[in-house]
């Protein structure tokens, strides 16, 4: 809103030319996140408190998180908040890549929040049926890429992606690209949601790949960069740039009350939402194959609990008796009974993160 109502303003003076700039306009919406967190966030838990939204841990759970019930929860709200507006107020409202995400994002924020509250407020205690969280997940990504489909930026790449290591190259998937869509959303929404079990983990993993993510969506939205790396140019992806900072403002702020002890969960409210924002992302930006570097630790996670269910009902039909391959699943658990304290385990799971985010973005040189 920025860019149309104050960058008009430049005949009158020359400062507000910055507005014209992604890179401005990026830092003001980190900081602006920022600063709505640590404004929103207190009064946020204080309501949280009052009206008794509180986690409840599973009793099959590691013991040391029984010390955790009680923890107001639904703070995702604090992130949507954080990253929405923020948005609105630097982007370019009228982008179309800015409106999808923002979609995606308060879409599954909406149907995190109707997960939440029935576990916490109605006390259903597995909260929205799996399958109708699917539904939700589903209905997002066909539209998403019925809309890429039908208003494609580029007809050569409107169901193909990029190829990580290979310039200039891509992957035509025709009509399978509309699976691959789904795919990817339903995949990191559910990735991040199974990651969020630690103090600080999933959030601080979230704002590392959205700053990875924050880069790339700068150099494909702009022609000489895109064209020096043998990437897509996609016009108008640049102010996604805004977005990602925003999120990454989003993150620390959210990061400042989540931080071990944690004072508020995100809940589905925040995970759901904040991995379908990151899914489509990477499909806005032709990166869907190369979101599994960036967000490595998120796929460790997801292959953890898929490996640990595989193995246990393969081994009770072969021998009549569950095995594991995991102590516990996700990964992060298993560590945990390991004796490793989650202080340690999150810091660990942030520096094995960076350097995969880091790998990630060198492809775009290694070509």
């Amino acid at each position: 809103m920025f860019l149309h109502w104050l960058y008009p303003l430049v005949k009158y003076s020359i400062f507000f030319n910055l507005f014209r700039y992604i890179t401005f306009r990026s830092a003001g919406a980190a900081i602006t996140a920022l600063g709505i967190s640590f404004f929103l966030g207190p009064w946020i838990i204080r309501k949280l408190e009052l009206r008794g939204i509180r986690e409840r841990v599973r009793p099959d759970g590691p013991r040391r998180h029984l010390t955790k019930e009680g923890t107001p929860t639904m703070g995702g709200l604090i992130i949507l908040a954080s990253v929405v507006l923020p948005t609105v107020l630097w982007a370019d409202v009228c982008n179309r890549y800015v409106l999808l995400t923002l979609l995606a994002t308060v879409w599954m924020g909406a149907v995190g929040f109707l997960d939440d509250y029935l576990k916490v407020v109605k006390e259903v205690p597995k909260g929205l049926v799996g399958r109708y969280k699917l539904v939700g997940q589903i209905v997002l990504g066909i539209f998403i890429a019925t809309f890429l489909y039908l208003r494609p930026f580029d007809p050569r790449w409107a169901t193909a992606t990029s190829l990580p290591f290979f310039k200039g190259w891509a992957l035509d998937l025709g009509f399978l690209y509309l699976a691959m869509v789904v795919f990817v959303i339903s995949g990191t929404s559910n990735a991040v949601n199974l990651t969020d079990g630690l103090d600080g983990l999933a959030i601080g993993l979230v704002g590392i790949v959205a700053a990875a993510l924050g880069l790339v969506a700068y150099v494909t939205g702009r022609a000489d960069f895109s064209a020096y790396l043998g990437i897509p140019y996609i016009r108008g992806a640049g102010e996604l740039t805004v977005y990602c900072t925003a999120l990454v403002g989003a993150s620390l702020g959210f990061l400042w009350f989540n931080a071990y002890p944690a004072r508020v969960f995100m809940g589905d409210t925040g995970a759901l939402s904040l991995g379908a924002a990151l899914g489509t992302l990477s499909v806005l930006l032709k990166v869907e194959l190369l979101l599994p570097v960036i967000g490595g630790v998120f796929v460790a996670e997801v292959a953890s609990v898929v490996l640990q269910r595989c193995y246990f009902k393969y081994t009770r039909k072969r021998t009549g008796e569950g095995r594991r391959i995991f102590r516990m699943a996700p990964l992060h658990h298993h560590f945990e009974l390991l004796g490793w304290s989650e202080p340690k385990i999150v810091v660990r799971f942030w520096i094995v993160g960076i350097l995969l985010a880091l790998l990630g973005l060198s492809t775009f040189k290694v070509r």
